[in-house]
């Protein structure tokens, strides 16, 4: 019979933040992997746990993860960890989880902290709509088709960055989102230095030109704004006449008043013409 994969969610800075069932699984486990080894142990050593430990990273998923299968179908009950957080969001978890599906074994989750929600919450940014892009690139072409994919999406935007490469993010949204939209950055969630700065990017890295970044940061960037109405939707709200006369009003000639407004509403140019003068 096999056994079962835990995702198991750890503090992401306060120990006061795991969870009974968190703890439950760890005491419970045949065996905890972990993408840093040495993190986990200094977690499962403050509550007094000892448990085997192996590594699960970018760099050996592949090999390990087929040593965990091989594992978990022998039936030992297996507990995964990221670095702090949820695992299986922007680290290899993932793809554990895809090999245990495809060979038919359970797979369950243990709530607790996600990085990027309790940024979203503590940004003042809207929170009904939201999504979630995780790391940018390193490769700075992969990075701005990135950011270009996302400028008009109007969901609230969640980034996960390094300090090291903050600044340069921050000029590459500039560049692509504008100054003017509005970021909050949080770091050190949770723990005694928390700090959330809520201002524009423009505003971002004045600060941060005259301030090192520090801690791993989570960015929470606005939406684009959402167009209220289609110049299609305008045009059906009026009729022809009037179409043509706001036209004339902005200083155009009758003529090409009424060849523009066969344009906007994909008519030829004679049924407007004939729409207007209709009745004259």
């Amino acid at each position: 019979m096999n056994g079962k994969l835990y995702l198991c969610a750890t503090p992401i800075g306060n120990l006061g933040d795991v969870s009974a069932r968190c703890l439950e699984a760890f005491n419970n486990a045949d065996l905890i992997a972990a993408e840093d080894t040495r993190r986990t142990l200094q977690l499962l050593n403050h509550f007094e746990i000892s448990k085997p430990l192996t590594s699960y990273h970018e760099h050996n998923k592949h090999e390990k993860g087929e040593y965990i299968i091989s594992l978990l179908k022998n039936g030992k009950n297996i507990v995964l960890v990221s670095d702090a957080g949820t695992p299986a969001i922007s680290d290899p978890g993932e793809d554990l989880v895809k090999l245990c599906i495809e060979n038919d074994i359970d797979v369950t989750s243990i709530p607790g902290p996600v990085a990027g929600i309790n940024a979203l919450i503590l940004s003042g940014l809207p929170t009904r709509r939201f999504a979630f892009e995780g790391f940018l690139s390193v490769n700075k072409r992969h990075r701005k088709e990135h950011l270009e994919l996302v400028k008009n999406d109007t969901h609230t935007l969640i980034f996960y960055e390094a300090p090291h490469k903050l600044k340069n993010t921050l000029s590459d949204m500039q560049k692509t989102f504008g100054g003017d939209r509005k970021i909050a950055l949080v770091r050190e969630l949770t723990k005694i230095h928390e700090e959330v700065k809520r201002c524009t990017i423009d505003e971002a890295i004045a600060y941060y030109s005259e301030n090192n970044p520090r801690g791993e940061y989570v960015l929470v960037v606005e939406g684009a704004k959402e167009v209220e109405e289609t110049k299609e939707n305008e045009w059906e709200n009026i009729s022809i006449k009037e179409h043509v006369d706001k036209y004339i009003a902005e200083g155009m000639t009758s003529k090409n008043a009424i060849k523009k407004a066969a344009a906007d509403r994909n008519l030829p140019k004679r049924d407007v013409y004939n729409e207007y003068h209709r009745g004259d």
